[in-house]
């Protein structure tokens, strides 16, 4: 897993600007999982916000070119990264497909929309990463379909070790523009958060099952 040093804090600076993340350390959120957390994650919001948008979209183009040169498509993970995905392919001028979560029930009974073609070399965007799992199921049905996954880039990540390991299992790189450990210093060098705070938000993210519990 890289961070991309030069969007780390402009990306964690806008996504929490917009309230697209939240953090509270004293009212904790609840996750699908069952997981306490003191932040919440909601990239979708950057998409009503042109000047956002716009610095993502800037920002997953240009780590494209420096990552992944030899880049053929685009590849989306439904949802959230269906329009970043869908924005990135435009500003590329690159053939754009995305993947679902399963199958569709009816019609064509399709898991990746958009033309396949073997042997293409795509990169895949995602909307956000935290231990990986759904991310890499729609890495495996892009190959199984016979592309060639370059790699994925995701606007934010949570930076879990299971993550890393995940990834590594999987041989795909994965590229990040912001990350967790950058919010939270971003977030206390501007008055955001306490120093209180901070050691209970570092202490979620080495044991997030557990934190609060």
């Amino acid at each position: 897993m890289t961070i991309v040093n030069e969007t780390a804090h402009p990306i964690a600076e806008a996504l929490l600007k917009i309230g697209a993340i939240k953090l509270n350390t004293e009212k904790p959120f609840t996750w699908s999982s069952g997981w306490k957390s003191p932040i919440y994650c909601d990239n979708r919001l950057s998409l009503s916000f042109p000047d956002v948008r716009s610095l993502v979209k800037r920002s997953l183009v240009d780590a494209i070119k420096k990552h992944f040169p030899k880049a053929e498509g685009i590849a989306g993970v439904a949802t959230a990264g269906i329009p970043q995905g869908a924005l990135v392919a435009d500003a590329l001028e690159l053939p754009f497909v995305y993947v679902r979560p399963k199958p569709k029930d009816h019609g064509m009974e399709n898991l990746i929309e958009g033309k396949v073609v073997k042997g293409q070399r795509v990169v895949v965007i995602e909307d956000l990463v935290s231990t990986g799992g759904s991310s890499l199921k729609a890495a495996e049905a892009l190959r199984d379909a016979g592309f060639v996954v370059e790699g994925m880039l995701s606007v934010f990540t949570y930076g879990f070790e299971v993550a890393t390991e995940n990834f590594k299992k999987a041989n795909i790189e994965l590229i990040c523009l912001s990350d967790y450990s950058h919010l939270i210093e971003f977030a206390l060098k501007n008055n955001q958060i306490s120093a209180e705070q901070l050691t209970q938000l570092k202490s979620w993210r080495f044991d997030p099952a557990h934190w609060r519990q």
